[in-house]
């Protein structure tokens, strides 16, 4: 008997251990620039081998929200992305992409700083190539700005044919900027036009930057009556509100993460030749 209660004892003593080992290998934060690359190693090492390379902007967006409304919002939305997922880590927000030519709209404004987009998909390039050095997986690249998603969609396919035998793939989530359509269904179903919606610095922009940092929107300093050269401005911003950001930001927090699950369950091969 006492062999016999001596062996429960000890196996008790293996599941304990081992539950603390689960619970110490899961990271304390998703942020990839904040972890030492000792603790990176250690989560990949734990399963943690999905990570989020999120792209955003600095650009004009009218004079009532700051120039890094892009980096703003993505860098939230990637990290609710990468909750909702599990087993994954979050790169630092690249900045910098493309805003057209010098004489493009957007690069009228003061702040505005865009790269070519050639430039835009080499940053995209290497930094995949980093993280596939590091052990990562799946590559999973999000772009919150229109000027960005041809680029990304190119880098996705071309690396993930590459690397195709290695089981590495690099994951173009569309379905996050793709979901404007339904954001702006949402908007029309509760009254609005495609002409209040807007199509820059508008409902959408300003709710989601609302919900996530409200001190980076002053809507005082709109004027309604301002064309979009003196404002660059398209849609009406008053109409925004932190309440209805919080549910823009669900519909492409949704998509994405359905998006996402859904590749990374898709056989190599298969995701190989759907591209």
């Amino acid at each position: 008997m006492s062999s016999f209660r001596g062996a429960v004892s000890l196996l008790t003593a293996i599941l304990i251990a081992s539950g603390a080992a689960a619970e110490t290998s899961k990271p304390e934060q998703i942020d990839l620039a904040d972890m030492t690359w000792v603790e990176l190693r250690q989560a990949i090492e734990h399963g943690y081998t999905t990570v989020i390379v999120p792209s955003g902007g600095i650009e004009e967006n009218g004079p009532h929200m700051v120039l890094g409304k892009h980096d703003e919002i993505v860098r939230r939305t990637s990290h609710d992305i990468a909750r909702a997922l599990g087993n994954t880590l979050v790169a630092p927000v690249i900045s910098f992409v493309p805003e057209g030519d010098p004489g493009a709209a957007l690069m009228q404004f003061p702040g505005t700083i865009g790269v070519p987009e050639e430039v835009f998909a080499g940053v995209l390039e290497a930094v995949a190539r980093s993280l596939r050095a590091s052990g990562f997986k799946n590559i999973c690249l999000i772009a919150d700005h229109g000027g960005s998603v041809g680029p990304q969609a190119e880098v996705a396919s071309r690396l993930t044919r590459e690397w195709a035998a290695d089981g590495v793939r690099v994951f173009d989530v569309s379905d996050y900027y793709g979901s404007i359509p339904a954001q702006n269904d949402f908007l029309k179903a509760q009254g609005e036009t495609p002409a209040t919606i807007g199509e820059h610095a508008g409902i959408v922009d300003t709710s989601e930057l609302m919900a996530i940092n409200p001190k980076s929107v002053d809507l005082s300093r709109y004027d309604e009556k301002s064309p979009f050269a003196a404002s660059g401005v398209i849609g009406n911003p008053k109409r925004a509100s932190a309440e209805r950001g919080q549910a823009l930001l669900a519909i492409k927090i949704e998509k994405a993460v359905k998006q996402i699950k859904a590749l990374v369950l898709q056989p190599a091969a298969s995701a190989y030749e759907s591209r």
